[in-house]
């Protein structure tokens, strides 16, 4: 029994965007809802947002090509301002026919969109169904004007046509509502596919030469290798056409056959942990990942980042872990006789305070300002630095590594002015 129904939709169709959109079938259902028949006003505004590789373009792209409805697909990072984003809807939404558009469209302003949209809804004849514009990676239109998000969300009253707008994004709504307020859109989550469903989906790529259960069992390999580290849809369907020339060469050369699992694992075990190394980074092409397959290279032979164990940081970067590490461990009335030249004569005593008698590393680091780091860097390097942009830059990615060092233990800001900590291990940990 099919999941998809809806009495103003062919069967045929509805079985067909069944079998294009694998898990996914309650969101198309209630996007079905949603649209209702082709005559009838839907949402003005409904807003899809989930993690990246969730299926939301390609589902709102298959649903509206298998069911043929009139829209406009256009990704707002190509458009990335607001006359640009105008003026290709209007472009497409004046080849919906099929016609190509000769004349360039100009639009100044949301007025004159709203002007030009209802000339051409009419110039198509779309008055008597609903017109989808699709607007991917809609949260760059938080970057353009302010009237543009609140003029989609009001499209249809602005235009007094039967026009909704789908926002596909991959951050939440509150992250977009405006402080002035504005008219709040119908909101679906897609949620991330389950282990199940990347199952389910990668193994219906299988190639016809192999059976659909020895496909399966090396994506259930492979899902078991990767799926902790990797729940991207794209990069795992490319993981599994790179690798499964590889596992299948045991049958191939008649060693093996599609049952013995265990062989076909020993086989592939090897490569599938070089693969891991590179996972999210395509440091090389698939032709150079096969070549060094089929010559049995090692992963230190690969040429990309990951094959580099050690790790150049920038060159202010190393004297200001030096400069904090000082700081940290170097009581503040000992900088004038470490870090200046003429520091006048030195009156040696035996005194020392109670707790100067425990080495300052069995202490522990010490708290110290912005100004003491700076001024011992200055101290420390050959040349004049001058306090760009740049220096402060490395602090901060410092300062951040630090804070992100220091969540779940008790540390907190001491006082109005930011103080921090350097200790050898953390130096260790960034020099790594």
């Amino acid at each position: 029994m099919p999941n998809l129904e809806h009495p103003a939709y062919p069967a045929a169709d509805l079985l067909r965007l069944e079998s294009l959109v694998p898990c996914r079938e309650s969101q198309v259902s209630m996007l079905l809802s949603i649209f209702g028949e082709r005559q009838h006003f839907s949402f003005p505004s409904i807003f899809i947002y989930g993690h990246t590789s969730s299926g939301k373009t390609y589902v709102m792209q298959t649903l509206l090509n298998t069911l043929q409805l009139p829209h406009v697909f256009v990704n707002c990072v190509e458009y990335f301002t607001s006359r640009l984003l105008l003026e290709e809807i209007l472009i497409k939404l004046q080849s919906c026919s099929g016609t190509e558009q000769t004349s360039p469209v100009r639009c100044d302003s949301l007025n004159d969109f709203v002007r030009l949209f209802k000339q051409a809804v009419a110039s198509q004849e779309l008055q008597d169904q609903t017109l989808y514009i699709v607007l991917d990676r809609a949260e760059q239109l938080r970057e353009m004007e302010a009237n543009i998000l609140p003029a989609f969300l009001r499209l249809q009253e602005l235009t007094d046509t039967n026009v909704t707008v789908v926002l596909l994004s991959e951050i939440v709504w509150e992250l977009f509502r405006p402080n002035t307020g504005c008219f709040e859109p119908f909101t679906i989550y897609f949620p991330d596919y389950s282990i199940g469903h990347l199952q389910k989906i990668l193994t219906q790529n299988h190639p016809p030469e192999y059976s659909a259960d020895f496909y399966a069992a090396y994506i259930n390999i492979l899902l078991g290798v990767f799926y902790m580290v990797c729940r991207d849809l794209k990069e795992l369907r490319h993981l599994a056409a790179l690798n499964f020339a590889k596992y299948c060469e045991p049958v191939v050369r008649g060693e093996a056959n599609e049952r013995d699992t265990r062989k076909l694992w020993k086989n592939i075990e090897p490569h599938l942990k070089k693969a891991m190394q590179t996972v999210y980074l395509r440091e090389i092409s698939s032709s150079q990942w096969e070549r060094l397959q089929h010559d049995g290279g090692e992963p230190g032979q690969l040429k990309g980042l990951s094959a580099h164990t050690h790790v150049e940081l920038p060159y202010y970067s190393k004297f200001l872990l030096i400069a904090a590490y000082l700081a940290s461990y170097n009581p503040v009335r000992t900088d004038k006789r470490f870090f200046l030249k003429h520091h006048g004569k030195i009156r040696k005593t035996n005194f020392m305070k109670k707790h100067e008698k425990t080495s300052n590393h069995l202490l522990g680091p010490k708290p110290f300002p912005l100004d003491r780091l700076l001024a011992i860097l200055y101290s420390i390097v050959d040349e004049r630095v001058a306090p760009t942009a740049n220096i402060f830059s490395q602090i901060t990615s410092l300062v951040t590594l630090q804070l992100l060092s220091m969540v779940g233990q008790n540390d907190q800001l001491d006082g109005p002015r930011y103080k921090c900590t350097v200790s050898l291990d953390f130096i260790r940990a960034v020099a790594r």
